[in-house]
């Protein structure tokens, strides 16, 4: 499905990944809220006590980046996981097929 430029210029791929443990969900949402940033889709998983999730947000015109980036690396450190946070066209170029 063919996405355009005006579509993922706004949108970013985060993905977590760590020992389960209660809240996760709730610390990455909620961080996601405060900023305004809408989860347009959510996928996640425990395997073996390892959680992975994967999120698909759309930021708003007033979320930089750069700032969201900082607050989830600050979020990852308290956690204990590992959050990655990636515009969505960067993403979709980088795992092209």
């Amino acid at each position: 499905m063919a996405t355009s430029d005006a579509q993922t210029s706004n949108r970013a791929i985060i993905t977590v990944l760590g020992s389960d443990c209660p809240g996760i969900v709730a610390a990455v949402s909620g961080t996601l809220a405060e900023r305004e940033a809408n989860i347009l889709d959510i996928s996640q998983t425990i395997l073996q006590g390892i959680f992975t999730m994967t999120m698909l947000v759309e930021l708003g015109e007033s979320v930089e980046f750069s700032e969201l980036k900082g607050k989830l690396d600050d979020l990852s450190e308290s956690l204990g996981v590992q959050i990655t946070l990636q515009r969505e066209d960067v993403f979709r170029y980088m795992y092209r097929l």
